[in-house]
């Protein structure tokens, strides 16, 4: 593993082999003993999907922001997603990623799901 340090308590942040670390309990974020862990952005009902290429070595991946404010209701509907665009992804901070341009197929689930949809971006 390669943890790294903060500069200023000392306490560590990030693992390789955890990911992000609460300051509090010392604890991954995903299992915070003291329930103090980041919370999510709020939404104002409207999901926006976008494709994504700036950073990734020109490999377009599709990003969702919006979709829900809990996450293990996130992590069900990244999962379902990933299924039905037949492609891999990863829930990050509140944002779903699949990877791949399915704008129009996460766009047109949503729909199915009565949610209220737009296209962000160019």
């Amino acid at each position: 593993m390669n943890p790294k340090k903060s500069s200023s308590g000392g306490g560590l942040v990030y693992s390789t082999g955890q990911g992000r670390m609460c300051p509090a309990c010392r604890q991954p974020v995903a299992r915070c003993a003291c329930q103090k862990s980041p919370a999510l952005p709020k939404t104002d009902g409207i999901v926006r999907v976008r494709l994504e290429t700036k950073g990734r070595k020109g490999k377009g991946v599709t990003v969702v922001t919006g979709a829900s404010t809990d996450p293990s209701e996130l992590d069900s509907l990244a999962k379902q997603l990933k299924q039905r665009c037949g492609s891999g992804g990863t829930v990050k901070e509140g944002v779903i990623e699949i990877q791949g341009d399915h704008v129009a197929v996460v766009m047109e689930e949503f729909q199915k799901r009565g949610k209220t949809v737009k296209k962000a971006g160019g």
